[in-house]
């Protein structure tokens, strides 16, 4: 049978480790391909090599039944494959159409001749029912659009063949099924899709097949109509995975963070939250549930120290940290898992070792007299690498050489073994495999189970409902409602989320 992608035995190596060894896949015309695998299994570096971002040392591969050497990525788009990177190439200060045409301009008497380029872009977006406006800036397009974006660019480049890596990582859920929608229409129009994914629940809705790879080697590939998630979690991680959390009863304590009446303004200096009022206690989990944009990454910036609250005040353990520098937050028992890795979490360019101790480089052992002793930071470093289950090559290895589940691992060994009072957990599992998954649950369980207060903020509902011990349901930038999760279902909390009334109104 002839495959649309076909990679024969593909082996690549990096200094001290081989991402990918001995991999086959084969792609068919038309069928949307999950290839599945944990955090730093090799997902991407094998769509890497076959979108000519990487050579691999051994291996052949066959597009459409050609043999090919592709060694460049404007060989890739010449072969007909598009390649949607999880972290958008885009050039926020272009339009939707400049970005599209990049590299590939239609000129007009020697001048880019943008007018037909918006027209094609705006054919091409009604075609697959994308809906982009070309002439938008990226600076002022949602995330959902932007990725709208990347997949247009390929298109335009002619591509038949389209990798997704990662598509959902960034989308909220209403997005997620536009973006299902989406790659149907794609595979209808007789395009064929390859998923990097290690979202069971995504594959089980959208995939035909599915190819497994396990710590760099294939482990085989499945019809996803004769498998089910369970299944596919055993292939990928190697055990049985458990997908309900499993937690005893709480039992809170005394109140260790209080908010109340708490107004913060967003960039626009427009009240993101507004009049907030909310008691967390030791020995429980607080979930907020919210849609997106209603005030959840002001109120935790406010919280840490990151952005200025207007009016009311923020008590930890009955310290008033309202507007307190965000060293001293944390200095007063705070711990804070970022929603954006990148950007908050991490400084990418430092070595793991050095990430892990960006919130205490300042005390002993790590430093003397302001310098920093590297001796006892490594050290530590190894502790925690090897507690966390962190895959890295070592600790002097950069942090942006690490997968995302890795990074994640990490700023969760650095924050948690600071013992902290109260812990913020904000999208701690995005863009997560259900193997991390497991284990940050558990490791928020073990902080609550230890008398600590933890926040946790998700936009995936089922994580918020199993994790939670309450649920706070979030709405322009006040708690409408207080939900016990065994009571609720997503149904209602997605009414709630929406402004309609049901549950009780009790913060405490």
């Amino acid at each position: 049978m002839e495959y649309v992608i076909d990679m024969r035995n593909i082996r690549k190596e990096f200094p001290g480790i081989v991402a990918n060894d001995d991999i086959t896949l084969q792609v068919k015309q038309g069928e949307i391909h999950a290839l599945l695998g944990e955090n730093g299994a090799g997902k991407s570096t094998l769509m890497n090599v076959l979108f000519g971002l990487y050579e691999p040392e051994q291996g052949e591969i066959y597009v459409k039944g050609n043999k090919v050497v592709n060694n460049d990525p404007n060989i890739a788009n010449s072969l007909g494959i598009g390649m949607v990177h999880q972290h958008f190439m885009l050039v926020d200060k272009f339009t939707v159409t400049e970005n599209i045409i990049l590299g590939k301009e239609p000129t007009k008497v020697g001048k880019v001749d943008l007018q037909t380029a918006a027209k094609e872009v705006k054919a091409l977006s009604d075609q697959y029912g994308l809906r982009v406006d070309p002439f938008a800036k990226i600076e002022d397009i949602s995330v959902g659009m932007q990725q709208r974006v990347e997949i247009l660019k390929t298109l335009y480049r002619g591509a038949d063949i389209l990798i997704f890596d990662e598509p959902t990582a960034v989308l909220t859920p209403q997005e997620i099924v536009e973006l299902i929608q989406i790659m149907r229409k794609l595979v209808s129009e007789g395009k064929s899709i390859i998923l990097i994914t290690h979202k069971l629940k995504e594959i089980m809705e959208v995939c035909d097949r599915c190819t497994v790879i396990r710590r760099g080697k294939g482990v085989g590939t499945v019809d996803v109509k004769d498998s089910n998630p369970d299944s596919l979690a055993a292939m990928m991680v190697g055990r049985e995975v458990n997908f309900t959390v499993s937690k005893g009863v709480s039992e809170p304590k005394e109140p260790v963070l209080t908010i109340k009446d708490l107004v913060v303004l967003d960039s626009r200096k427009v009240p993101a939250v507004n009049g907030l009022n909310l008691t967390i206690k030791a020995g429980e989990i607080v979930g907020i549930a919210g849609v997106d944009g209603n005030g959840q990454s002001e109120l935790l910036e406010a919280i840490t120290g990151l952005r200025k609250a207007s009016e009311g005040s923020i008590q930890l353990r009955e310290k008033d940290i309202t507007n307190k520098t965000p060293r001293s937050v944390t200095a007063n028992g705070l711990a804070h898992i970022p929603q954006d890795r990148h950007k908050h979490g991490l400084v990418l360019d430092f070595s793991v070792g050095e990430n892990m101790v960006l919130q205490t480089y300042y005390h002993k052992p790590f430093s003397k007299n302001g310098i920093l002793k590297f001796s006892p930071i490594f050290e530590k470093a190894n502790q925690l690498i090897s507690e966390y289950d962190v895959r890295t090559p070592d600790a002097y290895t950069p942090a942006r050489a690490l997968s995302g589940g890795n990074q994640q691992k990490a700023i969760i060994a650095r924050e948690v073994d600071r013992d902290p009072d109260f812990l913020i957990a904000a999208q701690p599992t995005r863009g997560l495999d259900v193997g991390a998954i497991e284990f940050i649950h558990s490791k928020l369980i073990e902080q609550r189970d230890k008398g600590k207060a933890v926040l946790l903020v998700s936009f995936e509902l089922d994580e918020i409902i199993n994790v939670s011990d309450r649920i706070a349901v979030m709405y322009e930038g006040k708690i409408v409602a207080v939900v016990d999760p065994k009571q609720t279902t997503e149904q209602e909390l997605g009414l709630l989320m929406a402004g309609g009334k049901r549950g009780t109104n009790d913060a405490e």
